[in-house]
């Protein structure tokens, strides 16, 4: 039996949006992390897509990161591309350093953001220690969110954000530090930890880019979680992803 250098797991959960034979496009659940790591040695996406595509990712090497192209935290729900190709990686590994891949994000956030839209430009630097972290420092490196609220209720809103960068717990500080910290954010919260919900309330909703064969735009959905779907009857918000359904 061949020995994989990421061991396949198939108790890992998730979900595959698109596919052919250049990449998939993957629906990560809150709870998995995206790539093994100290604690997760055996438990994370990447475990799960060994089981499937393990000759593939395997020949991608870990110099292209077995084919992950970009991560989500451990809580945070939604979108990851993963190639198969060198050619595919290579491609999208481009398009990610300039900007070229559009992400949309929904959130619910504590409070409602002043002004509904804006662009928020605060550079964010990670900080050393035991746990994974960042802040909002001057010698950080660059990180952009363009965000919008689409919908408000009392105590809380549901906001739509589209990062062009992707820094450590970019749309999670960002919103933090505009003082409207997603819900179930134990790290940046603050005071919004008094609303109590099951997780992180932040999921990775649409990915939109160049395919790297056909040169034409690929946009792949992924529907609001059923595990956050009571959070927004609690809260009397619209489904984000309703239309997405017509």
């Amino acid at each position: 039996m061949r020995e994989w250098s990421v061991q396949p797991n198939d108790r890992v959960p998730f979900d595959i949006r698109y596919r052919d034979d250049d990449l998939i496009v993957v629906d990560k659940p809150s709870g998995v992390v995206s790539e093994p790591g100290k604690g997760h040695a055996r438990d994370s996406l990447l475990n799960g897509l060994f089981c499937e595509f393990a000759p593939l990712l395997q020949n991608m090497g870990e110099a292209r990161d077995w084919g992950l192209l970009h991560r989500l935290d451990r809580d945070t729900s939604g979108l990851l591309i993963v190639a198969l190709r060198h050619r595919a990686y290579d491609a999208l590994r481009a398009a990610f350093e300039h900007r070229r891949v559009r992400k949309i994000y929904w959130a619910i956030v504590a409070g409602t953001p002043r002004p509904l839209q804006a662009v928020i430009q605060k550079p964010i630097a990670e900080v050393l220690g035991v746990r994974k972290r960042a802040a909002i420092r001057r010698d950080g490196s660059p990180a952009i969110t363009a965000y919008r609220v689409l919908a408000s209720v009392g105590q809380v809103s549901l906001i739509e954000a589209r990062p062009a960068t992707g820094r450590l717990h970019q749309i999670r500080l960002h919103m933090a530090d505009a003082g409207c910290p997603v819900l179930g954010d134990d790290t940046y919260g603050g005071s919004a930890r008094g609303l109590r919900v099951p997780r992180l309330c932040l999921h990775a909703a649409r990915l939109s880019f160049v395919h790297p064969a056909g040169q034409k735009r690929l946009s792949v959905s992924s529907p609001w979680p059923a595990d956050l779907r009571s959070t927004l009857s609690r809260f009397r918000l619209p489904d984000p992803g309703a239309d997405d359904a017509d």
